[in-house]
């Protein structure tokens, strides 16, 4: 009796060990899915590559499903930073005409 305990719970550890593998693979396809990456595909595919490859290019998946967000796309977003140069190298013109009004005003 005891036999048929050991054999089913042996099962059930393999069985819980291999759905867990594969659930730990699609984690970086999750990812692009719920940001909408547009190569979502490859990346599901290389995570199973990655079963055969001894899951070292794992770390790699995920990095790259984290690496798009739908709302700045690849890294940053180029133009918030130019209208923020923009915005600071005005409000400098102003200071540096504040301070020279003060200066030129001064006897």
């Amino acid at each position: 009796m005891l036999d048929y305990i050991a054999l089913g719970m042996l099962i059930f550890v393999g069985l819980t060990i291999f759905y867990g593998i594969i659930v730990l693979h699609d984690i970086p396809y999750n990812i692009a899915v719920s940001r909408k990456h547009p190569q979502q595909d490859a990346i599901h595919v290389a995570g199973w590559v990655s079963l055969f490859t001894l899951h070292i290019i794992w770390p790699f998946l995920w990095i790259w499903a984290m690496l798009y967000k739908p709302e700045r796309g690849w890294g940053f977003d180029q133009t918030k930073f130019d209208e923020r140069i923009t915005q600071l190298e005005i409000r400098l013109k102003q200071l540096e005409n504040d301070q020279s009004d003060q200066d030129s005003k001064k006897p």
